[in-house]
């Protein structure tokens, strides 16, 4: 029912009041996800995780069933972008492979490296993938060599961002695992599972600099995780000066309402002014007041009177 309306923006582009683009791309893993993000407007895969086919099998899949795997979502979304990371190094070649083979004719696959702590890793992982494009071209594949990128997702990788950046074509913060290992957080725990919180003011600062460490270099930067799928959560983002935010299907009409219904120097002044406090309960109530405000209150949950009280005194 809150989107029930939206269906009209899915082929609009996700554009603030002034004039300011941002991607919107959807996370992925499955087929059968691939439908419902094209209905919902996605412009591309910002995030397929390659586990997925190994998950629901009882054995490693071949290189031949990878690269149908792969094929399947490649095409689907061309001539959009889709980001494809390696999570399994023991296999990382065979893998490598498979994309390589299924991108043949379409060259829109990028792949993203996760788990990236130091670049002595970008480094040994670009020499692996150059070897294995230069084999499948020699075995006749007319294929190009695809964008590489890494995931910000261990706190070690955000103050390496400029020379991370100098190696790769574009960086991808993973938000989940980036506020967790932050925070010495694991949100599956029920003892502490209270203290992990997107509006950390850690987190958002976090955010801040690796988007201003890779635009001072001139690479692009996007986000995936929850917090680029909560409306609020977007607007912090693309303030920051993220250039694509991936989130599950379902949040992308939301998302693209309420930047379409806004313009940059609004969120940009909402994010200076929640820099400076220091709560993330605050901060979140901040942010949901001026969601609230600007008329999206639809799209938060009932019964945060009493949380929007002490946003409005922490503001005033």
């Amino acid at each position: 029912e809150l989107v029930k309306g939206l269906e009209a923006l899915r082929d609009l582009p996700c554009e603030t009041t002034d004039n300011h683009r941002v991607s919107l791309l959807v996370n992925t893993g499955l087929m059968t996800d691939v439908v419902r993000s094209l209905s919902h407007g996605a412009e591309g895969i910002g995030l397929y995780r390659t586990e997925v086919p190994f998950m629901i099998k009882d054995r490693f899949p071949s290189e031949q069933e990878q690269r149908e795997y792969y094929r399947e979502q490649l095409e689907a979304f061309a001539p959009n972008p889709i980001r494809v990371t390696l999570d399994h190094p023991e296999i990382f070649l065979v893998q490598v492979r498979a994309m390589l083979k299924a991108s043949e004719g379409l060259n829109n696959l990028q792949i993203m490296l996760p788990m990236i702590s130091n670049i002595s890793e970008v480094e040994e992982s670009l020499h692996l993938i150059y070897r294995v494009y230069h084999e499948v071209r020699e075995e006749g594949y007319n294929i190009h060599m695809p964008k590489v990128g890494v995931m910000v997702e261990i706190p070690a990788a955000v103050y390496q961002i400029r020379e991370l950046a100098d190696r790769v074509d574009f960086l991808s913060v993973g938000s989940n695992d980036l506020t967790q290992y932050l925070l010495a957080v694991d949100r599956n725990n029920p003892r502490v599972a209270q203290l992990y919180h997107s509006y950390h003011p850690a987190v958002l600062q976090a955010l801040v600099r690796v988007a201003q460490d890779a635009h001072a270099v001139g690479k692009p930067v996007g986000i995936c995780g929850e917090l680029a799928g909560d409306p609020g959560g977007a607007l912090l983002l693309m303030a920051m000066g993220y250039d694509s935010l991936s989130m599950n299907a379902a949040s992308l009409p939301k998302v693209k309402s309420v930047i379409r219904s806004v313009s940059r120097e609004w969120s940009a002044q909402l994010l200076e002014d929640v820099l400076l406090l220091d709560s993330p309960h605050v901060i979140k109530s901040c942010v949901d007041l001026a969601l609230r405000n600007a008329g999206f209150g639809r799209y938060l949950r009932p019964g945060k009177s009493s949380a929007i009280a002490h946003a409005e005194k922490a503001l005033s």
